[in-house]
């Protein structure tokens, strides 16, 4: 199942990613840093939402596996 919103979320941080980069490695850059820092903080930003709505999102929520009761427990010793 795939999520409208974590792809308009990752292609946007992808997208603001790229800027930030571009911003970091420009002649500019050594000159000022501000457009540089502006763009790292939008990235910033949409990397928490990016993170925000996968934690909520169904689609990428991953199944638990469920232990069983009669499985025999594995032995946290190094001894063999």
């Amino acid at each position: 199942m795939s999520c409208s919103i974590c792809d308009n979320l990752e292609r946007t941080y992808q997208t603001l990613l790229g800027e930030y980069i571009e911003a970091r490695s420009s002649v500019r850059y050594q000159v000022s840093t501000q457009l540089a820092a502006q763009k790292n903080v939008d990235m910033e930003r949409a990397r928490y939402e990016l993170e925000d709505h996968r934690r909520a999102c169904p689609s990428s929520i991953q199944p638990k596996l469920i232990v069983s009761r009669d499985e025999p427990k594995r032995s946290r010793s190094l001894a063999a």
